[in-house]
């Protein structure tokens, strides 16, 4: 790959800040530890339009995507709404816009787009993991893997904000070489342990790092949202006793096993909710509920809120 040193960033309405903070950060870590005036970077949008992003932020772009500076990598940045984005898409001023980039990437659901344009054709490529079975559902052509990101010859694609982070920590090793990423990742994980200090303690640091066996029990159950494991069977899956998975549970985040993983089944109903048009009985299978009647008290009790109601409501 040539080297890639000016970014451009297309952002979606819905896109979500974190994502785009987690992609921005680092470069701009990057370059103040480098002093490397090659590196830079745009914000875009398709017609240079502000965009709002998921929590109702209206942000103004540097221009439109016609309009930008000459870019080596292009990352579609999208979260919510994306279905209907890609629905409206030009692909034929997209896809020539993209052929200029050296590199081009999807972060969030910024996959589904380049899926859209046929950017992922006969590709590894990964989403957000809300969307992974959808995404396989809906693009046969793409090879849809469940990683926090893949980096391959002329495209790239994450999932979010964190995985996000690990990619452009990824593209900076590969650009300025180990040791500017190592220092780039020291300058986050250093405020993220400042900020402990106030009394969250050992919550801030990595779950990978602190406790493996949580974070096991985590990627099994987003991995079994229609068919949901037992804590015993999760607690088999990491090599734990069940009595230890509830003691890491409680101990990291607070929550029993069993509510935690209702939590991510109800985050994902609600997606499914607001992006698609499944009936609630499909969406109730989806996400490992019994009935539709059982998903629907949990998802009223939970969001304060009825899945017609939240339906009807979105834009």
């Amino acid at each position: 790959m040539q080297s890639l040193f000016r970014f451009c960033f297309i952002l979606f309405d819905g896109f979500s800040n974190m994502v785009l903070a987690s992609a921005m950060e680092p470069l701009r870590a990057a370059k103040n530890l480098t002093f490397d005036d090659r590196l830079n970077w745009q914000l875009v949008s398709l017609d240079g339009n502000p965009v709002r992003s998921s929590s109702g932020i209206m942000l103004q772009p540097d221009c439109a995507l016609d309009e930008a500076e000459p870019y080596d990598a292009l990352f579609f940045v999208s979260g919510y709404g994306f279905r209907k984005h890609a629905e409206s898409l030009n692909i034929s001023k997209l896809s020539m816009l993209s052929r200029s980039a050296k590199l081009v990437g999807g972060m969030d659901t910024g996959s589904w787009l380049m899926a859209s344009l046929g950017l992922l054709n006969q590709r590894k490529a990964t989403i957000h993991w809300q969307e992974v079975k959808s995404f396989e559902e809906k693009f046969l052509k793409v090879d849809v893997c469940n990683h926090r990101y893949i980096l391959e010859q002329d495209r790239a694609t994450s999932g979010g904000a964190t995985t996000v982070m690990d990619l452009m920590l990824g593209l900076i090793r590969q650009e300025m070489g180990d040791a500017v990423a190592f220092d780039v990742s020291n300058l986050f994980v250093y405020d993220s342990e400042r900020s402990s200090r106030g009394g969250r303690g050992a919550r801030t640091q990595a779950i990978a790092t602190k406790a493996p066996q949580l974070e096991k029990a985590i990627e099994e159950m987003r991995a079994n949202l229609e068919h949901p494991k037992s804590l015993n069977e999760l607690a088999e899956l990491a090599a734990v006793s069940p009595k230890t998975l509830e003691r890491l549970f409680q101990r990291e985040l607070g929550i029993s096993p069993g509510r935690y993983f209702q939590m991510i089944r109800l985050s994902h109903a609600r997606s499914l909710v607001e992006e698609t048009d499944l009936p609630a009985s499909e969406i109730a299978t989806r996400t490992g509920f019994a009935s539709t009647a059982t998903l629907s008290r949990a998802f009223s009790k939970h969001y304060n809120v009825t899945m017609q109601t939240m339906r009807q409501k979105r834009v």
